[in-house]
């Protein structure tokens, strides 16, 4: 289709203003999504939009919404399942109202209680929230849903996915009757349609693409690969491309670990993931956009949770635990017209876990043969960093939940004794107990035939104490007694 057959923003009943300002900001033709969602949004009717992952979705519902509010006053309220999507709405709607004075909160976890009742309290036009710290709000009595006029459910089967499904019947529960109400989805199980029926009003419904199709303009690719050789293919993958990279690990324990393989191929890197603070991801993610940073590794907290649309190439280091996810991963590249490409690397016995992707998105998946990989490099030493330790669990002696220094036990974070998964004096994580270097004065050994005096340095490991290790806990995070918690 050439540039003049495009469709057009006009005659989609877009107020004037509004439409100028979309011109302005770089929005000239709609996505098919845009198209079909808008009109319908702007007279006030329920809809229900089906479309796969970046096609738009976010303007398609913000546009008719702002709208919307405009004309019958009171509030718009956006769901959406993880902190990442929350933010990045909210970004798009200060783009769009930015000339038109509209005010919003965003209510996500791992933020300030005491921002948000701020943000609160200026009487906001949209309100942008995960479901748990909504209720959270409601249920202190800081918030009241009685003046929503749009209700936005974006995302709404990963939401259930998630298990909010109870929050979000709630929420359903406290906002007035009398609303229009959006629901945006990849796919459509049969929860969502029980909610569409329950609590929308005769929704249309437009669905953009069958459920599972993957983006077409996503080159898709296997490799089958031995576990022990992945990280030496994704060396050679990171090489061969230039542009920025979106690795997929199944768990955060595993992305750590490919991040700290990543930094010693030379390459920069960030992590995000569900033991990261919001701030950290925010960060993570704000270097990964700028081009700061070239390789992001995330779980499946961002394969709907990142907006980027230059990302060159995906790479599912682990394949996803539901085969829906892949559809979701993939669709991180392709973006806004754009072409991409997705690598996945695949387990000999996961054979079968590619015959299901290949039956949900109906296409026969190009499986290639391994390349010569580079030789294995020195595997990393994970130390944790600061805000990890601050935040982790330990066990044993002085440990806590307060992360910092433990004399004993197991730990995530310093300790002097036990099994450590940071920096430690006794067990280490990947390795062997380091070495120290003590200073002897006058020792006198029992049993010996004499006394030893030196003031040389000697190297030896330090000894196993169980009274100095406090709480029982055996020399390599063995602890053959239980201990009662309170």
């Amino acid at each position: 289709m050439t540039e003049t057959q495009k469709p057009s923003f006009d005659g989609l009943g877009i107020f004037p203003d509004l439409l100028t300002h979309l011109s302005k900001i770089g929005f000239h033709h709609p996505t098919p999504i845009q198209e079909k969602a808008i009109p319908i949004g702007a007279t006030g009717e329920d809809l229900i939009g089906i479309a796969q992952t970046g096609t738009g979705k976010t303007l398609a519902f913000s546009i008719p919404m702002m709208q919307q509010i405009s004309i019958n006053k009171g509030q718009g309220l956006v769901l959406l399942p993880t902190r990442e999507l929350a933010l990045q709405v909210e970004e798009t709607l200060q783009k769009l109202s930015k000339p038109f004075g509209l005010r919003t909160a965003v209510l996500i976890g791992g933020a300030a209680m005491s921002l948000q009742i701020k943000a609160l309290r200026n009487k906001p036009h949209v309100i942008v929230a995960t479901p748990g710290r909504l209720l959270d709000h409601m249920e202190q009595k800081i918030l009241g849903l009685q003046n929503v006029k749009v209700l936005v459910l974006d995302e709404a089967d990963r939401m259930l996915d998630m298990g909010f499904e109870p929050q979000i019947k709630k929420i359903l529960a406290a906002v007035p009757k009398e609303r229009q109400t959006m629901l945006f989805s990849a796919t459509m199980p049969e929860k969502i349609s029980q909610i569409a029926e329950k609590y929308m009003k005769k929704p249309l419904r437009i669905e953009m693409a069958r459920q599972g199709t993957a983006n077409e303009n996503v080159e898709q690719e296997f490799f089958m690969v031995g576990k022990g050789d992945k990280l030496r293919l994704l060396d050679k993958v990171l090489v061969d491309y230039k542009g920025s990279v979106l690795v997929f690990s199944r768990t955060k324990h595993g992305a750590k670990k490919i991040t700290h393989a990543i930094e010693k191929m030379g390459h920069t890197v960030s992590e995000i993931h569900s033991n990261k603070s919001l701030n950290q991801r925010k960060m993570a993610l704000a270097g990964f956009k700028s081009g700061k940073v070239r390789v992001l590794v995330a779980t499946d907290i961002a394969s709907r949770g990142i907006d980027v649309t230059n990302i060159e190439l995906v790479i599912n280091f682990d394949l996803p635990d539901q085969a829906e996810d892949y559809v979701h991963r993939i669709g991180r590249t392709g973006r806004a017209g754009r072409t991409g490409k997705a690598i996945s690397f695949a387990t000999p016995d996961q054979k079968n876990d590619l015959r299901i992707i290949e039956r949900l998105i109906r296409t026969k998946l190009n499986v290639l043969p391994t390349p010569e990989l580079p030789p294995h490099r020195a595997a990393p030493v994970y130390e944790p960093e600061r805000g990890d330790r601050r935040g982790s669990f330990q066990r044993g002696g002085r440990g806590g939940f307060g992360g910092g220094s433990s004399r004993g036990g197991s730990s995530f974070g310093h300790s002097r004794g036990g099994s450590s998964h940071g920096s430690s004096r006794g067990g280490s994580y990947g390795g062997k107990p380091k070495e120290k270097v003590y200073q002897y004065k006058d020792v006198k050994k029992e049993g010996a035939t004499g006394t030893t005096s030196t003031d040389k340095p000697r190297t030896q490991h330090k000894p196993y104490d169980r009274k100095r290790q406090g709480g029982g806990q055996g020399y390599q995070g063995h602890n053959p007694r239980p201990m009662n918690r309170v």
